[in-house]
This record gives C-alpha cells, structure tokens and sequence, in this order.
C-alpha cells in the first residue's frame, strides 16, 4: 500500500468520481483507476461501486475512507510538526545564565523570543558560568549566557555585549557622597567584595587589574557568588564592589552606583555551548539576545 494510493482513494470518494479527482490530483484517468485497482487488489476487498452516475462506497470502503481521512492527517501532522522543529518553531531549550544578564538582556530578549516562537518551552537554570560549563558538559543545558573568558577547547563563546563597571557602595560611605566619576584611587583602603575567582575569573581579574592600574592592590574582605549577594553585603556596609552597570536595575535601600573616573573597565557577556553542536531554538535564542543586545548599544 501506497500513501498516494490513500490519497487518491479519498479523493475520489470527495470529488464524487475518478473524473473531477484526476482533475483534482492534476493525473490523468486511466492511471488514477489502476492506482484503486492495484489497492483494491492489495486489499483483497471492494472498495468502490463504479456507475454511470459516479462512485459509492462499500461497506469496507466506508471503513478504510474513515482510516485513510486518519492516517492522511497523522501524516500531515507528522509533516507540520517536523518542519515547525527543524525552523525551531517548536520544542524545549534549556539555557543558564549569570545574574548579571537577569537585569540586562535576558528579559526583554526572553519576552520576544516568546512572542515569536510561543511553542518553545524555554527552561532557565540561574548558574556561575563554571557551573554552566558542568551542565552542558552533561548535556543538560543547550546554551548558557556566561561572562568572559570562557577557554576551553570542547565549548564555544560568542561575546553579545560588553558593560563597564561601576562602584556599588553603601549610602553611609564616604565614596557614596557627590556626583560625577569617582577616582578609584579615592578607595585604596576600603573593603573590596568580589566573587571567587574560580566561578567568574572575568569579574574578579577584571577588579584587580583595575584597581592595580589605579595604584593599589584591592583589599578583599567578601567573596559572594550571586551578584544578588554581593549587592546585599554592599547595603549591610560590609564593603564596596565594582559590578557592571546593568546591575544598577538592581534596586537596594543603602546602595549608592557610581561611575568611575577614566577609561572604563568592560566586562564581556555572551552565549556558550558545546562546540560543534546546535539546534534551531538556540539559533533563535542567540539572535533574540544579539538584537536587544544591539538596540541597548544604539541607546535604543
């Protein structure tokens, strides 16, 4: 059995006659009568009684016209859903991400990729980047929004946007006070909350090279994982930290941002994945995070 031959069969029964089906199937006659002949036979039953008048259908062919109207539609189903996966219009993507994007791109980019591909079920693991480089390792994450350097020969990072840091410090320090960029050289002696360098080498190595260009070695009290965290210990007073700017969306009673003096300091955010591999949702994910990345850069 055929699938053309169920089609045909069921376009004669819906046209009423072998005439207005060839027409319809854009097929000569004479072959479209062989094609119900042969599956008749194939069937070992009688599916049609042919008159002058046109077609009707037996007490078997009613039976198989109900199972190929099902097994026509499975297959169109079939046919849908295969080219809506492969445009990555449907199924699950499972992405980390650092804080840092919660309050930069990754909102607003979630939001259009939701409005643009509403049958993808997006699933989000807040994570370190190491964290993130060990659950794609493992194959349960797909993509990961993780903060640079990423170096490892199995994975691939594409920067999507760069942000400066700025100072977070309590309302009650003395670098909270005034207005315009601040000196780091004003905050040699204070106390430097920073993340281990061992889940954001980015951050950390970045916080002392710009304080070391400043003149002084930071001195480093706190380490805090989350970004969430590091603002926390900022607004109890237990010291000050160079964050990037977006986490200034981050609003705390007791904390106080400032742009710092000089040519500023860039931390790089972007995508990581195993290398070699990819599907269509993340494809899409990627472009939805590149464009609001690049509105945000044309101030947009």
């Amino acid at each position: 059995m055929e699938f053309r031959q169920l089609r045909y069969f069921v376009a004669i029964v819906e046209e009423g006659g072998f005439s207005r089906a060839a027409e319809r199937l854009h097929i000569s006659q004479p072959p479209l009568s062989i094609q119900i002949r042969n599956l008749e036979n194939e069937l070992g039953v009688q599916l049609l009684e042919r008159s002058n008048r046109g077609v009707l259908l037996t007490a078997a062919g009613t039976v198989f016209y109900e199972e190929a109207q099902a097994m026509l539609a499975r297959m169109e189903h079939a046919r849908v859903k295969t080219q809506q996966t492969d445009r990555g219009d449907i199924g699950m993507l499972s992405v980390g991400f650092v804080s840092i994007a919660d309050y930069s791109i990754l909102p607003p980019a979630l939001k259009n990729f939701r409005a643009e591909f509403p049958m993808v079920e997006v699933q989000l693991h807040e994570l370190t980047t190491d964290a993130q480089i060990r659950e794609l390792r493992a194959a349960r994450l797909d993509l990961g929004i993780a903060l640079a350097p990423v170096d490892e020969p199995d994975l691939a990072f594409k920067g999507i946007m760069r942000e400066e840091l700025v100072l977070a410090a309590p309302s009650t320090h003395p670098a909270a006070k005034g207005d315009g960029p601040l000196d780091l050289r004003t905050l040699s002696r204070a106390s430097f909350i920073v993340p281990p360098r061992e889940i954001a080498s980015g951050l950390y190595d970045l916080t002392i090279r710009h304080c070391h260009a400043s003149g002084f070695a930071p001195q480093i009290t706190q380490h805090a994982r989350q970004m969430q965290t590091v603002i926390g210990l900022v607004s109890s007073g237990m010291g000050v930290a160079l964050v990037p700017s977006s986490v200034r969306n981050l609003q705390r009673a007791g904390v106080r941002y400032r742009q710092l003096r000089g040519k500023p300091a860039q931390i790089e955010l972007g995508t990581v994945r195993l290398r070699n591999t990819g599907s269509p949702q993340a494809e899409n994910f990627i472009a939805a995070l590149t464009h609001v990345a690049n509105a945000a850069t044309r101030g947009e």
